[in-house]
């Protein structure tokens, strides 16, 4: 019994689909725009999105400056929004507030349109432009609408995007350090840092910046290692003053004494390479 149910629907599935093709191409070809509205509306409702967005795109003309035209705007946005063409989606939510400005759904249709640059944002390693574009999109959103009760998800996606953000400038700034470029890691984490005031990473991303530091220095050539040395202080001292109770101030500490050290004999190597030079200078000299 359960093969032949098997049977008579693997025979029924494809002659409802012919059947449901063959009334969209009815329809296409019909004169009759209401009817065309019905049947695209009624697509819709079974969530046939691809269906039903090819009659909306042909009667979005159609129904331009009438009362339907709202409702049909509202769900050809939506059609490619359930399709996930984010991009789309985004273009058509944004016509929507442009030709519905008071609409009671503008509001509504304005969030969709910073949420779908949300829905862009890809993974960390690859181009975050979408992801700032969300950032800004549901920034403006949160300004216009202050009182909307999308306000604290707005918020929350924001906090994600920039999560995401601090991120991929995290691991450049790693992989700086892993490379051994490690002035461009120094600088890359002290942006961290000014990026992401509130980070909870901060006292581990100044800690970076204070290795990064100290061994570009340490890679240096004698005459510049001084500066950079002084530099890797400056970084530590930076670091006691906003993270005295960091669970990396003992490592931190650690450079820092070993900063003061190498500065005394960078001192005493420079003063000994000066007194050798002014020797060489004198045995130069012609006698008078």
């Amino acid at each position: 019994m359960r093969i032949r149910r098997s049977i008579y629907l693997c025979l029924l599935l494809p002659l409802l689909a012919l059947g449901a093709c063959s009334k969209l191409a009815k329809i296409e070809k019909s004169n009759d725009v209401g009817k065309k509205l019905a049947y695209a509306n009624e697509l819709y409702a079974k969530k046939k999105y691809n269906q039903a967005q090819q009659l909306y795109q042909e009667l979005l003309q159609i129904y331009k400056g009438t009362k339907q035209a709202e409702g049909l705007l509202y769900n050809y946005a939506y059609s490619s929004y359930y399709l996930k063409d984010y991009e789309q989606a985004a273009f058509h939510f944004k016509n929507f507030v442009e030709v519905f400005p008071n609409s009671p759904k503008a509001i509504e249709m304005d969030y969709m349109q910073a949420y779908c640059y949300y829905m862009l944002s890809p993974r960390v390693e690859l181009d975050q432009a979408n992801t700032m574009k969300a950032i800004s999109a549901m920034q403006t959103f949160i300004n216009t609408h202050p009182d909307a009760e999308k306000v604290q998800e707005a918020t929350h996606i924001i906090d994600l995007c920039r999560k995401k953000l601090e991120k991929k400038e995290e691991n450049a700034a790693t992989l700086y350090y892993d490379l051994g470029y490690y002035r461009a890691a120094g600088i890359t984490f002290k942006n961290l840092m000014r990026d992401y005031p509130d980070s909870e990473s901060g006292d581990r991303y100044k800690l970076m910046a204070i290795k990064s530091y100290y061994k570009y220095a340490e890679n240096s050539i004698l005459e510049k290692q001084k500066e950079r040395y002084d530099q890797v202080i400056t970084e530590y001292l930076d670091f006691t003053d906003h993270y005295a109770n960091s669970s990396y101030a003992q490592e931190a500490e650690k450079y820092y004494t070993s900063a003061q050290h190498n500065l005394k004999t960078v001192a005493a190597q420079t003063a000994k390479m000066l007194k050798y030079q002014q020797n060489e200078q004198a045995k130069e000299k012609p006698e008078q």
